[in-house]
């Protein structure tokens, strides 16, 4: 449950609505206090139909600005793996489990801080709404943040990633269909890593596993 103190998202989601319309509700929202600072809300984006739906953790800088989820560059190069794995970037519907963009300012410039955990919570009946909507096959969480917006707080990404779950977690909610899950690092780890050719290179392997069940 979203800390007492705060509201909660829920009384802004529109009770029964198309992806368009919540999308349209969402830049009202109030649901915590991350809105007061961000440009805008960021909605989900991507066809009525899709099969495969892509959670990220929240919109960045770029997509802050441009109220469009993952066209920065996370979003790049999530679209280089997508089509290396083989999973249409078109057919996909991409999202975020926070829906405004967090961050502290240094000088002109507003560096990423991760959405803690009434934040997320405070957050997830825009992410439900979305998934009761489209009833994914296959859901991807991409990163940690993601992975517990779904999966709870004890969920670790390095534990489970690449591996198929069941989706809902619950196996008993109906308004979600019935799928599967698979979580894997986020792009924008990948942009930060080491090796950066090896975590792309996973990241794909993941997808694959997406792939091979659509």
């Amino acid at each position: 449950m979203p800390r007492p103190d705060w509201p909660t998202a829920a009384p802004y989601v529109p009770a029964t609505a198309s992806l368009a319309e919540l999308a349209a509700a969402m830049d009202g929202c109030r649901g915590c206090p991350l809105w007061e600072p961000a440009t805008q809300a960021v909605p989900g984006a991507g066809p009525d139909g899709a099969r495969v739906v892509l959670v990220g953790e929240q919109p960045g800088d770029v997509e802050d600005v441009q109220g469009r989820p993952f066209v920065g560059p996370a979003g790049r190069l999530l679209d280089e793996a997508l089509q290396e794995a083989g999973v249409d970037r078109a057919s996909a519907y991409v999202t975020n489990a926070v829906k405004h963009f967090k961050f502290r300012a240094s000088g002109k410039r507003r560096i990423h801080a991760s959405p803690d955990t009434w934040e997320v919570r405070a957050c997830t009946p825009w992410l439900q709404a979305e998934m009761a909507l489209l009833k994914p096959e296959v859901v991807v969480l991409l990163g940690a943040t993601a992975g517990k917006a779904v999966f709870g707080p004890s969920f670790r990404v390095t534990q489970s990633r690449g591996v198929l779950m069941p989706w809902p977690p619950s196996g008993d909610d109906a308004r979600f269909g019935a799928g599967q899950a698979l979580a894997t690092l986020h792009p924008s780890a990948v942009l930060r890593a080491d090796d950066r050719d090896a975590a792309f290179a996973g990241l794909v392997a993941d997808l694959r596993v997406v792939a091979g069940v659509l």
